[in-house]
């Protein structure tokens, strides 16, 4: 936590794996944030942060998006704001999912998949997915927001096997 009852202001969220063997198709991973309402933390998100674009107020930014894993650091890096989210925002859902254009892929077909989950230099959260290996998304974390306003991380993975779309739908319940 940043400092006493003030909770995660900002987080990063960092997404790497290796890139596909050559002459197999590339691996595509993908970070996902749902933003859910006070009045309903659960269900369907009020907006979703995915596929290289950002949140209505800016808050919730994917900076970094590749297709491949290829290159040096993090191949895919979102930023989370919570000390500008709206009063009317109390869940945020973060979770990675592969895109299925060439076949069915699972986290087990993936070479060295790593998220990272940061506010700073302080690491929240990590995960390899071998929980999830056979699945083709899962749930990371999420972030909370608590009665007096301080936003809380949990570490938690759940894994899916679900197409992208179907993610999005199920990752909040």
């Amino acid at each position: 936590m940043s400092s006493i009852n003030k909770g995660v202001q900002k987080a990063e969220v960092d997404l790497r794996w290796d890139p596909s063997p050559l002459g197999e198709p590339a691996h595509d991973l993908d970070i996902v944030a749902a933003t859910y309402r006070a009045d309903g933390p659960h269900g369907e998100p009020a907006y979703v942060v995915h596929f290289d674009s950002r949140s209505p107020d800016g808050t919730i930014i994917l900076t970094r998006d590749s297709k491949t894993g290829q290159g040096f650091g993090a191949d895919e890096v979102m930023t989370l704001e919570f000390d500008r989210l709206a009063a009317t925002y109390a869940r945020v859902v973060v979770g990675v999912v592969i895109q299925q254009r060439d076949g069915r892929r699972v986290f087990a077909d993936i070479a060295n998949p790593l998220v990272r989950i940061l506010e700073g230099h302080t690491e929240l959260g990590q995960n390899d997915f071998a929980a999830v290996s056979g699945s083709t998304a899962a749930v990371v974390g999420e972030f909370v927001r608590g009665e007096a306003g301080e936003w809380q991380f949990h570490e938690t993975v759940r894994g899916f096997d679900a197409d992208p779309q179907s993610f999005v739908e199920l990752m909040g319940s």
